[in-house]
């Protein structure tokens, strides 16, 4: 068993909630890593299996145990982080895992660059079975705001980033179940080159009901809340605004189409009397879009 005696150079952190066995193999993914000078902070968010007792069974003083009521992951992110002591910051989600690898190529690789932030490739698994990638998640690097604006570019157990990077761009926003990452990384975009190191180091198993993608309805109203909260802020230049109203625009058309179609029209309404009055340069509580419920799935 490897000691840490000393301050780790980089934190690994795995929020986790009802993952018990995914979590133990995403945790041994981690320490069994060629780098070895790191801590892995894991957050239980309240489960209600033994993720707490399997953990438990694992000795390496590497690991750190924290336990909070469920309060999502990105509280569960941003408890841990307040906690870590590495001088970088490596996020994994409970379900995915890493190659042995990862770690040591991908910190040599952002130091060599001079890199804030970077991620890896990835390799998807979809029921056992490794599948291919469609041309439009094919990972870019450097500054890439607008694609970011459509999509999430950037996979949370890929990411590695500088504590430089987490005190100009953290935290995640704890009032999002979900699409807090898209939020984190428009925001960087807007100061940060994202780093891609194009080789294949994290194993993303995906196609199940408990993932957020999954489990939580509405994903672009949360998307347009970041949005919205981008445009709020003031930080965008004439150009990077134009963007984000487009794409506002865009993701809105298709939130109040898909309501229409369910005959939800009062909150195609609601959306689209938000979205107007954003494009027309009103000032817009971003948190005004989180009050259209039971939108489409």
């Amino acid at each position: 068993m490897y000691k840490l005696n000393h301050k780790p150079e980089v934190s690994v952190i795995i929020p986790t909630f009802n993952r018990a066995d995914m979590v133990a193999l995403a945790v041994s993914s981690v320490l069994k890593q060629s780098f070895k000078n790191f801590e892995c902070i894991v957050v239980d968010d309240g489960s209600t299996d033994d993720t707490l007792r399997q953990l438990g069974l694992i000795d390496d003083n590497r690991l750190k145990l924290l336990y909070q009521e469920n309060k999502g992951v990105s509280a569960a992110r941003n408890v841990a982080i307040s906690e870590a002591g590495g001088d970088y910051i490596a996020l994994l989600d409970s379900d995915d895992q890493w190659v042995e690898t990862k770690l040591e190529r991908q910190l040599v690789f952002m130091k060599s660059k001079g890199l804030e932030i970077s991620q890896t490739d990835e390799i998807w698994m979809r029921k056992g079975k490794r599948v291919n990638q469609c041309k439009k998640h094919e990972k870019p690097e450097g500054f890439f705001f607008e694609r970011s604006l459509s999509m999430c570019m950037v996979s949370p157990s890929c990411v590695m980033f500088s504590r430089e990077f987490w005190d100009a761009v953290g935290p995640f926003d704890e009032n999002m179940p979900a699409c807090e990452d898209y939020d984190l990384w428009i925001r960087a975009g807007l100061r940060f080159p994202i780093g891609l190191l194009k080789d294949r180091l994290t194993i993303k198993y995906g196609g199940r009901p408990d993932q957020l993608s999954n489990s939580v309805s509405c994903l672009d109203l949360y998307r347009m809340y970041a949005i919205l909260k981008l445009l709020a802020g003031g930080e965008l230049n004439a150009d990077s605004r134009k963007l984000a109203l487009k794409e506002l625009e865009r993701k809105a058309g298709y939130f109040a189409g898909g309501c229409r179609k369910r005959g939800k029209d009062d909150q195609a309404q609601k959306i689209e009397q938000l979205v107007k009055a954003a494009m027309e340069g009103h000032k817009i509580n971003p948190a005004e879009i989180l009050g259209v419920e039971n939108g489409p799935g």
